[in-house]
């Protein structure tokens, strides 16, 4: 049985997005069961501007929130891992077996539901869940754009569900994420290879359209090669 949830976040210079993003995630944590412990870290990668002072602002007194500050010049992956490294410190009282590692981003807002429907799928027995992301703002898109990305999603359909991965919305429990060595350090990219290495090794992992995200639909992202560098390549096309 889930014991504990820890949720990471990393960030770089999203002082615009970030108190949103800890905003949905506290509401979605405080509809779990009370029995649950909680941690959630916000790694600020490198920010330039407020990001870190106003996570710490949003987190206040509550007392699971921790802001980690790095200025080392680290990949996406490494900025997970470490993320996750810190989340997990505090609920080390746990097996980790009984601790879901909930992942998400700064220019994201977790659904009120996301934390209860991964916990769901955790306590069926699976060990990674796949939620679903949808676009804050898709009017930012050209019309054609937003086509195209709608039939990449179409396309990816299949009998187990949506069919995608995001980092912005990947839940694994921890003793699972350890067995495969965790995030590896990669530029970008590093959510399918995480999930790909759980499905060699044999873990269980699902497609949930409950556990939803809404995620930033930006042209210029952080991340090479992330959604944001598709979307900008879709709006050109």
């Amino acid at each position: 049985m889930i014991g504990a949830v820890g949720v990471v976040v990393p960030a770089r210079d999203e002082v615009g997005t970030v108190g949103a993003c800890l905003d949905a995630i506290a509401h979605a944590l405080r509809r779990l069961p009370a029995r649950l412990n909680r941690a959630v870290c916000l790694v600020a990668d490198r920010c330039t501007d407020d990001t870190a002072a106003t996570a710490a602002a949003a987190f206040g007194g509550w007392a699971p929130g921790l802001v980690c500050r790095t200025d080392r010049d680290r990949t996406i992956g490494e900025v997970r891992a470490l993320g996750v490294r810190r989340c997990l410190s505090p609920l080390a009282g746990h097996r980790p077996a009984e601790i879901l590692v909930l992942n998400t981003d700064a220019d994201s807002t977790v659904d009120p539901a996301w934390a209860c429907e991964h916990l769901a799928r955790a306590e069926e027995g699976h060990h990674a869940i796949a939620g679903s992301a949808e676009l804050l703002t898709p009017s930012a898109l050209r019309p054609l754009a937003r086509c195209r990305y709608q039939s990449l999603l179409e396309d990816a359909l299949g009998p187990d569900g949506h069919g995608n991965v995001y980092g912005a919305n990947l839940g694994v429990r921890a003793d699972a994420y350890a067995a495969v060595g965790g995030f590896a350090a990669l530029p970008t990219g590093e959510d399918h290879d995480l999930w790909n290495r759980l499905g060699r090794a044999g873990f269980r992992r699902c497609y949930d359209d409950r556990a939803r995200v809404a995620t930033s639909s930006r042209l210029s992202g952080r991340a090479p090669a992330g959604l944001a560098t598709l979307l900008h390549g879709l709006s050109k096309a």
